[in-house]
C-alpha cells in the first residue's frame, strides 16, 4: 500500500494514568478519482512507533462493486517490511521480485523491501466487500540495505478462553509465525465472543497497540472503540481484554522498542534528509525517465509486464525532513 501524504496531518491522543495512549484515526484518501478511504492511526505526532510497527492502515468495510475496491498501481518502498491482513475480500499483490501472491482472509502476506522494492495490491474482481489493515515495520540500520523478498503464511487459528487466535508474526501463546522479522515483533488478530474476558501472556519487554476492527473492547481499564489504537507501553506481562455486548474483533501488534530515529516519507524509511531526496530520484528516474524501458540501472527490481501505471512520487517538502524517535 502507498501513502499519498507527502506532509501528513496529525491527530492528538488520550493518555491513560500508567502511560497508554488511546490513538484516534483520521480518514485518508488512499489511490485517485475513486479513492478508498482508510483510518490511519500510526504514525502520528503523539506516537512514530509501536516497537518496530511504523504504520497502521485500517480500512472497509468498503462495497468494491460501489467503489472499485483497492487501486494501488506500482509504487516503491525501502527500509521497511509491508504487512497485509485482511478480514474480508481478496487482494492480488504482485512486485519486482517476481512475486504474484492472493492475500484472503485469515493469511499474510509480508513483503521485505530492504534496500528497494516495488509493488502494486488490487481487489481482484471476485471481492464484493474490502476490509483488513496494511501495517509496516521498519527495518533497524542492520537489515535495512537487505535484499528484498517476500513470504506468505496461512497461520493455524487456535482457541484461548472466549477467543480465537491467529498469530501472523512472531510468537503469542504457544503459536509462532515462521516469517522473517528483523526485530522482535508480534501480530495477531482476537475474535473474541460477547462480553468473554481474555487474559494474554506478552512479553514485558515489548511495547503494544490494539486496533478494534469490530466491536468495543476494556483494557486495563482504558474503553476502545472501533477503529481505535490503543498503546500500551512496556511493562505488563499479561494483558486482559473483555469485548462488549457484540463480538469483537481486535489486531494486536507489538515489539521491543526499536531504539533508532528514522525518517519516513512518502513510502520511504532512511536515516537522513538525503537518502530520502535520492530514493526519490531514483524512482522518478526508473518508472518516468530514460530508465523506463528497463535498459538502464533498476534500483527497485524490473516492473512487470502487467504494469500499464505507475506512481509518481510526490514533490518533497520545503524544508528538511526530521527525523523520529
Amino acid at each position: 500500500m502507498s501513502t499519498t501524504e507527502a506532509e501528513p496531518d496529525f491527530t492528538t491522543c488520550e493518555s491513560g494514568p500508567d502511560g497508554s495512549q488511546i490513538l484516534e484515526p483520521r480518514e485518508v484518501p488512499l489511490g485517485g478519482l475513486r479513492a478508498m478511504n482508510v483510518r490511519r492511526t500510526l504514525p502520528q505526532r503523539a506516537r512514530s512507533l509501536i516497537g518496530a510497527w511504523c504504520f497502521v492502515d485500517h480500512y472497509g468495510p468498503d462495497r468494491v462493486d460501489a467503489t472499485g475496491g483497492m487501486l494501488v498501481n506500482g509504487h516503491p518502498h525501502t527500509g521497511l517490511q509491508t504487512v497485509s491482513w485482511l478480514f474480508d475480500g481478496e487482494i492480488e499483490h504482485r512486485d519486482t521480485v517476481g512475486s504474484v501472491r492472493t492475500v484472503r482472509p485469515g493469511e499474510v502476506n509480508l513483503m521485505t523491501a530492504g534496500r528497494g522494492i516495488a509493488h502494486s495490491e488490487i481487489s481482484t474482481p471476485e471481492s464484493t466487500v474490502l476490509r483488513g489493515v496494511q501495517l509496516w515495520i521498519a527495518l533497524p540500520e542492520s537489515e535495512r540495505h537487505t535484499a528484498p523478498r517476500f513470504e506468505h503464511h496461512v497461520p493455524e487459528p487456535s482457541w484461548i478462553d472466549g477467543a480465537r487466535l491467529s498469530v501472523f508474526v512472531g510468537s503469542l501463546m504457544g503459536a509462532t509465525s515462521p516469517v522473517w522479522t528483523a526485530t522482535r515483533l508480534l501480530g495477531a488478530e482476537l475474535r473474541i465472543e460477547p462480553t468473554a474476558t481474555v487474559t494474554i501472556e506478552v512479553d514485558p519487554t515489548f511495547e503494544h497497540g490494539l486496533l478494534v476492527d469490530d466491536g468495543r473492547i476494556t483494557v486495563a481499564g482504558a474503553d476502545v472503540g472501533q477503529a481505535e489504537l490503543l498503546f500500551v507501553p512496556a511493562g505488563p506481562r499479561t494483558l486482559t481484554v473483555t469485548a462488549g455486548p457484540e463480538p469483537a474483533r481486535i489486531l494486536l501488534i507489538g515489539g521491543e522498542p526499536l531504539g533508532e530515529r528514522i525518517i519516513m516519507w512518502w513510502n520511504f524509511i532512511g536515516r537522513t534528509h538525503e537518502e530520502i531526496v535520492e530514493y526519490r530520484q531514483r524512482w522518478q528516474d526508473q518508472a518516468f525517465g530514460a530508465d523506463r524501458d528497463g535498459t538502464g540501472d533498476l534500483p527497485y527490481g524490473p516492473f512487470p509486464e502487467q504494469w500499464r501505471e505507475l506512481i509518481p512520487a510526490p514533490p518533497l517538502p520545503n524544508g528538511r525532513l526530521k527525523l523520529r524517535a
